[in-house]
């Protein structure tokens, strides 16, 4: 596909989707751009690992509470 192409097709769309076509632009110059190519831009095992914490845990901050710390003690008699 040819820039001008591109341009024809992104011009007729309505300004909502041509929006969504600059930050999919955006994205993809963020991901695979200049920047991208140093070794800072790669994501490390901690990073990612965090980021999944991050995401596995969304929400549960609202979550009520089920148990207390006394049910929680285990009982020596």
């Amino acid at each position: 596909m040819r820039f001008e192409e591109l341009i024809a097709k992104v011009s007729r769309l309505p300004a909502v989707r041509q929006q969504e076509v600059m930050d999919f632009v955006a994205f993809l110059e963020q991901r695979y751009g200049e920047a991208s190519e140093s070794a800072e831009a790669d994501w490390s095992e901690n990073q990612f690992q965090a980021m999944s914490l991050d995401q596995a845990m969304r929400g549960l901050e609202e979550e009520p509470e089920l148990y207390s710390e006394y049910d929680l003690k285990e009982r020596w008699q």
